[in-house]
């Protein structure tokens, strides 16, 4: 960064203000990335040179049970990443109706099983309302297969964490607002962790849109804002040795037109 260059950054978790950096040019911002525009307005900053989002979970989240992100610890049903939000995941397993619950896990987790999820959530929930991770873990058990088991219950945290903190829908804000704030030339880069982040980063710098075809001219050439930088980036061997969290991101570049 040059001298007179800024950077802004984003975090709606209090606790990533613990260490921030310490440069007069930098700027951390407490709030969604989905409103960028409305943040960036209020330093007069209107336009930009490049854009990095990281979709991912913090470390400092997945290691604390108390926040209830982790599959490993015991902890709360909340998965809230701001902290003052409304929906919590204790909300979403006890008082969501069977369908909507079943969606959830159908459309946010990929589950093919999500019937006899919602199933047994709901049983159990009867009995007595589910409180922590763990317990949400322990009537499961029994209907996910052993071999898969850490990567299907994975599945149902990342289903519950997207609905209680409603990320693709933040997701798609934030790319709508790209097109507004990066300067002709400036670069969109986007680190997602599974598929559904992945896809919607991929279609809209295809079509500059989330659904249908990119409008094109009579000649049939599209309107799009963005055009792809290369291809699709993974982590290294090397990488995912030094950090295994890694393994599964996707870097996908993209530079205004």
């Amino acid at each position: 960064m040059t001298a007179d260059g800024r950077l802004f950054a984003f975090d709606q978790d209090r606790t990533a203000f613990e260490n921030q950096l310490e440069d007069h040019r930098f700027h951390l911002i407490k709030g969604n990335f989905s409103e960028i525009k409305r943040h960036l307005k209020f330093y007069g900053i209107t336009g930009v040179d490049g854009i990095l989002a990281d979709f991912g979970v913090s470390s400092r989240q997945f290691d604390s049970g108390e926040r209830g992100f982790s599959t490993r610890f015991e902890g709360p049903l909340d998965m809230r990443m701001n902290h003052s939000g409304q929906l919590d995941a204790k909300q979403v397993i006890n008082e969501y109706p069977f369908e909507d619950l079943r969606s959830v896990l159908s459309q946010y987790g990929e589950l093919r099983n999500a019937h006899h999820l919602a199933t047994a959530i709901v049983n159990k929930r009867e009995e007595a309302p589910i409180k922590s991770t763990q317990a949400l873990i322990a009537l499961l058990t029994p209907i996910i297969p052993n071999q898969s088991f850490n990567k299907i219950i994975a599945q149902i945290f990342q289903a519950i964490r997207i609905e209680v903190n409603d990320e693709l829908e933040a997701i798609k804000s934030f790319l709508k607002q790209t097109v507004d704030l990066l300067k002709q030339n400036g670069r969109l880069v986007c680190i997602s962790y599974h598929s559904l982040e992945d896809r919607l980063v991929k279609y809209f710098v295809r079509e500059g849109k989330f659904e249908g075809k990119a409008e094109s001219d009579i000649y049939g050439n599209k309107n799009l804002p963005f055009k792809k930088v290369g291809k699709l980036i993974r982590p290294s061997e090397k990488e995912i040795k030094l950090n295994n969290r890694s393994r599964s991101g996707k870097l996908r570049i993209a530079e205004r037109i």
